[in-house]
């Protein structure tokens, strides 16, 4: 797999929308390994309390994740942009073995290297049990769907 990501810093508005649906797209698959190639061998991430470093790290807390995270589909929309960095925010559904629907919601800050590849993940997040019919996000986002702007 090409270790160039784009697209490339300097982000544009245009450019920075594109990365961060590419994030979502990947995210949805919620394919481990292809998630982790998006991010530097020596990325370092902070997700809530956890802190993760490296792809090896990052694949082990995806396979996880989804292994616990059951029907997971996600959004993500563009906050803010400069240089290397965006920042998002994101709302993603899913289910535990129980059967309890979630609502899981918050803010990231990426930064990218040079080739497209994130090398840092700040990700605040919040969780709030929902009722099945209280559900919004289904599956990966339709072309129809607006993306936040």
């Amino acid at each position: 797999m090409s270790s160039v990501r784009p697209p490339l810093p300097p982000f544009t508005l245009e450019t920075a929308r594109a990365k961060v649906q590419a994030a979502e797209d990947a995210w949805n698959t919620r394919d481990p390994r292809r998630v982790a190639q998006a991010y530097t061998p020596d990325s370092v991430w902070r997700n809530r309390a956890q802190f993760i470093n490296g792809r090896a790290e990052i694949e082990e807390f995806l396979t996880r994740k989804w292994e616990t995270e059951l029907d997971y589909a996600l959004r993500k929309d563009l906050w803010s942009f400069t240089g290397n960095r965006i920042a998002v925010r994101f709302t993603y559904e899913w289910r535990d073995a129980d059967g309890q629907w979630w609502r899981s919601h918050g803010n990231e800050l990426w930064e990218f290297d040079p080739d497209g590849l994130m090398a840092r993940r700040e990700a605040s997040i919040n969780d709030l049990p929902i009722d099945p019919q209280e559900r919004t996000v289904f599956g990966p986002r339709p072309a129809a769907e607006p993306d936040g702007r």
